[in-house]
């Protein structure tokens, strides 16, 4: 086993890890690429998705998404955010760490803190006392916000935006605000990658955080 295969085996022994950012930053694309470059150095990885990532988990998803619920208020979306994380926690991400593997969310609670703070009719601390009452106290180990200004990555969208992505560029200007906060504000739980340029450029930063990356005892 070569050095860095070891590192990130050891490194990365039952941590949750989660990739986060504004809409169009890549998360999805960029998390199979990360994944399947961690496996082929020998950590087991479980690959999974907030909203959803569950059979109840994918039904609150539909029902946060869906472009014909504009009258949910913030209130009605967080806690079905929690719920669907509560859910994943129990089912996926709490028996996968308990296997020693490396769980990697497409999303989480920094996505709520960056979503529904930005509509100005949530705190940062009372969504993170409902998120401490959901899942017992449970954070990721490490959030990494792909870092893409949000004029950037509206433009990657295709097809029909789903209800969050439709709310406009002022919105997702301050969306992408409280991601960066959130980062600056806990460097030893958070990092930032440059989401910008192509796909491999993009992978290469991240691979590259992880390698570095120190987490805290």
């Amino acid at each position: 086993m070569s050095d860095l295969a070891k590192n990130l085996k050891d490194k990365l022994t039952g941590r949750f890890l989660v990739i986060d950012g504004p809409d169009g930053a890549g998360k999805s694309t960029q998390i199979k690429q990360l994944a399947e470059h961690l496996q082929s150095y020998g950590v087991e990885v479980v690959q999974t998705r907030d909203p959803g990532g569950t059979t109840i988990g994918d039904k609150i998803r539909h029902i946060l998404l869906d472009n014909s619920h504009n009258e949910m208020t913030v209130s009605c979306e967080m806690l079905l955010y929690m719920a669907s994380r509560a859910q994943l926690m129990g089912e996926v991400i709490a028996p996968a760490i308990a296997k020693n593997q490396c769980v990697i969310c497409d999303r989480w609670v920094s996505s709520t803190l960056a979503y529904q703070v930005a509509e100005a009719k949530a705190t940062p601390q009372e969504i993170i006392d409902v998120y401490n009452a959901a899942l017992k106290t449970r954070w990721p180990d490490l959030t990494i916000i792909l870092d893409l200004p949000p004029d950037e990555g509206l433009k990657r969208i295709t097809g029909t935006p789903d209800r969050m992505e439709a709310k406009g560029v002022e919105f997702h200007q301050k969306v992408y605000d409280r991601f960066i906060a959130q980062a600056k504000e806990q460097p030893d739980i958070f990092a930032l990658v440059d989401a910008t340029g192509a796909v491999e450029d993009v992978q290469k930063r991240l691979r590259e955080t992880l390698e570095n990356w120190t987490f805290p005892k």
